[in-house]
């Protein structure tokens, strides 16, 4: 039997960083705060659910020595079986400048379950467009 809370894939709010996040979650994979101090939160016990990286890309850009300075936005967008975005997120934004490198990584982490429950969903986020 899970100690899951709510339908597979059901999310809540962190009450640390106020990230979105599994309710299943014992420990918030972006501030990495425990959520639960019972036995199944325990460091052990979240190791030993079987996490794994389903994707994981990571590159490196490097601004030439020479030229003004470049900017970034880092998006990332996540789509349905079908091509319709679920949801778009800016994770960070910056500048850089001559000779400057930045190294970026996104991973995909699942952890499997038995829940075959659907949470209803939830209406995609957007940021405001001025």
């Amino acid at each position: 039997m899970s100690s899951r809370a709510g339908a597979a894939g059901a999310t809540r709010t962190c009450p640390h960083c106020k990230t979105t996040i599994l309710k299943s979650a014992a420990r918030c994979p972006s501030c990495m705060h425990y959520l639960r101090f019972d036995e199944a939160a325990s460091p052990a016990a979240v190791k030993a659910r079987q996490t794994t990286s389903a994707l994981h890309v990571e590159g490196k850009i490097r601004h030439p020595d020479e030229g003004g300075a470049w900017e970034y936005a880092v998006v990332v967008v996540i789509r349905d079986e079908t091509g319709k975005e679920i949801n778009r997120h800016v994770v960070g934004v910056g500048a850089l400048f001559g000779g400057d490198e930045r190294t970026f990584s996104l991973s995909v982490e699942v952890t499997p379950t038995n829940d075959m429950r659907r949470p209803a969903r939830a209406p995609v986020k957007r940021g405001i467009r001025h």
